[in-house]
């Protein structure tokens, strides 16, 4: 069996608050949770968004932080991040690509994706000719091995109506590839800082709370005007791969208030 610890849009920043919450208090709670629980943990993906402002500063804070965690991290990029910078602080699996902070992990239970979705200047994604020939040419090299898609942006919108616009601009065109390739066994996905599941082109997904702060549910309805983050504490995602079956479990770090 393998374990693989998920966390998702920290929006660190080496001072001061965001929207209200402290990121670095909230991330080490993420932190010793893990110590405690899930040190046997194979490694730790970060699904995109880890920092807000995508500057040098911090990135060092986070990556500084971040050697703490008893398990190997993974990041991955998000609409809020700079590819240089986060290459700079952070380095990535020999299977990347040279541009983009898109790679994969070989596992005896699964193959790990991790894609880069950001759209240089936008919040929303894209998925295109460079990313999306590195995609074919590896599944096409393992059309037997269970895989595994981890992504920050979504595909497809998600009855979300403030967030919707930001997914991915060509992401049908995307499902439609995917659906090609019947090892790809789940979609995990990021941005939206709700715990969502379902189906897309017959692929399951699930996305992920933020390990910062929660966008509120589409029911009452809000606008970016009148925003303010949810009362939900964060959470992180222990999946589990265990030959053909896979489990992912949503496990709260964090007292919402609080932080600890």
């Amino acid at each position: 069996m393998n374990k693989l610890i998920w966390l998702s849009d920290p929006h660190f920043t080496a001072n001061g608050l965001v929207l209200g919450h402290d990121p670095r208090i909230r991330l080490q709670a993420a932190i010793d949770y893990i110590n405690t629980h899930h040190s046997d943990a194979d490694c730790c993906i970060i699904s995109g968004d880890l920092v807000n402002h995508g500057t040098s500063p911090d990135y060092a804070a986070l990556a500084s932080q971040l050697k703490s965690l008893s398990v190997p991290m993974l990041p991955m990029a998000g609409n809020h991040d700079n590819r240089d910078l986060l290459r700079e602080h952070f380095t990535l699996p020999k299977t990347a690509m040279p541009d983009f902070v898109q790679y994969s992990i070989t596992t005896p239970n699964g193959e790990i994706i991790c894609l880069d979705t950001k759209k240089t200047g936008s919040d929303a994604g894209e998925f295109y000719p460079d990313r999306t020939n590195w995609l074919e040419l590896h599944l096409n090299q393992n059309p037997e091995t269970p895989t595994y898609v981890f992504m920050h942006h979504p595909p497809r919108p998600l009855d979300l109506p403030m967030q919707d616009a930001d997914c991915m601009e060509n992401g049908d065109a995307f499902l439609d590839m995917l659906a090609r390739y019947r090892q790809i066994k789940h979609l995990f996905i990021g941005h939206v800082h709700r715990p969502i599941t379902g189906t897309m082109n017959a692929i399951p997904f699930a996305t992920m709370r933020s390990v910062l702060y929660q966008v509120p549910p589409p029911i009452p309805a809000w606008n970016w005007d009148t925003f303010t983050p949810a009362l939900e504490a964060p959470q992180l995602g222990v999946l589990t791969l265990n030959g053909a079956d896979y489990h992912l479990h949503y496990t709260q770090f964090c007292d919402d208030q609080t932080g600890t």
